[in-house]
C-alpha cells in the first residue's frame, strides 16, 4: 500500500490467486485497477543483490535483496542483502536513473540479540532531520531503531548505527512515518506483533547515548521512549499528509480494513 504524496490516492500492489500482479487504487470509494498499457516508466538493477542461497533456519535471502524503498532528495533509496561479506546494504540511486548507483554496508549494535550485527537487513525506514542534520531512521527485527547520519553512507563505506532504542523482541517492524502536530514532529512505526508506536522526535534528538548492553529479558525495552497506541492487527501503514495517515488493519472477524487516523493519535 502507498499513498500518492500529490493526489493523496491509495495505491495497493496485489497478487492474484493464479499468482498475477495488479495494481489498484481506491476511486470514489471503490477498487478499480490501473492500466499499465502505455504507461511510461524506468527501471533499474539491484547491483550485488543476495543470491538464492538458503539461511540455517532453511529460508531463501533472496526475498531480503529488497527490504525497504523510499524516496529522499532526488534519491531512491533501497535497503535489503547483498552477496557482500557486510550482507546489510543501503543503496541511494539518483532518479532520473542513470549509470550510478551508490552502496554502503550496515553495522548495528542488536540489543535484543546482545551482539553487533552485518547481516540483517533493515525491515522499514524513513529520512528526516534530526538536531539539524538529515538522518536515516532504521529498524530492524526484534526490534532496534538506529540512526545513521546520511552524509556517512559514502559509496564503499562501512558504517556503524547509532542504536537510540531496542523496542522489543519477536516483533517485525512494518512501516515507519514521521507525522506532525501543532509544530511538533512524531515517529509512528507500525509492527507485526506490536501495536503502532509513536516516538517524539524531540526525545530522539534529547538522547545522545547509545544502547551498548544487551536487553536480557525477554521484550523488554530500552533507550528512547515510546507510546503504544490502541492500533494493532496492522497489515500497511503509510502518510496521507502532515497530521494524517492511512491504515491497513486486520480485524478480529478475519476482514482487512482501510481507514484515515488524524490528530487524535498523535
Amino acid at each position: 500500500m502507498a499513498v500518492h504524496p500529490l493526489s493523496k490516492r491509495v495505491y495497493f500492489s496485489v497478487q492474484s490467486g493464479d499468482g498475477t500482479p495488479a495494481l489498484l487504487r481506491i476511486n470514489g470509494g471503490k477498487f478499480e485497477a490501473v492500466p499499465l498499457t502505455n504507461i511510461r516508466y524506468s527501471s533499474t538493477a539491484i547491483n550485488n543483490a543476495v543470491e538464492d542461497k538458503v539461511d540455517d533456519r532453511g529460508r531463501s535471502q533472496r526475498v531480503w535483496a529488497i527490504s525497504d524503498i523510499n524516496y529522499f532528495d532526488d534519491k531512491v533509496m533501497v535497503t535489503g542483502l547483498s552477496n557482500q561479506e557486510f550482507s546489510s546494504t543501503f543503496r541511494s540511486i539518483p532518479f532520473p536513473f542513470g549509470k550510478t548507483q551508490d552502496q554502503s554496508s550496515i553495522e548495528i549494535w542488536h540489543a535484543a540479540h546482545g551482539r553487533y550485527e552485518t547481516y540483517s537487513p533493515i525491515k522499514t525506514f524513513t529520512a528526516t532531520t534530526i538536531n539539524g542534520k538529515e538522518q536515516l531512521i532504521a529498524s530492524y527485527t526484534c526490534t532496534p531503531l538506529v540512526l545513521i547520519p546520511l552524509d556517512e553512507l559514502a559509496p564503499g563505506k562501512h558504517v556503524k548505527g547509532r542504536t537510540v532504542a531496542e523496542l522489543g523482541s519477536s516483533n517485525s517492524p512494518l512501516d515507519i512515518v514521521v507525522m506532525e502536530k501543532k509544530g511538533e514532529k512524531f515517529l509512528l512505526m507500525a509492527n507485526s506483533n506490536r501495536a503502532i508506536m509513536k516516538i517524539k522526535l524531540s526525545d530522539i534528538e534529547s538522547f545522545e547515548g547509545k544502547l551498548t548492553e544487551p536487553v536480557s529479558e525477554s521484550y523488554a525495552t530500552d533507550g528512547v521512549a515510546f507510546i503504544n497506541l490502541p492500533v494493532t492487527n496492522v497489515i500497511q501503514l503509510d502518510k496521507m499528509d502532515e497530521s494524517r495517515f492511512v491504515v491497513l488493519q486486520r480485524k478480529s472477524n478475519g476482514s482487512l480494513d482501510l481507514w484515515t487516523g488524524g490528530e487524535r493519535y498523535l
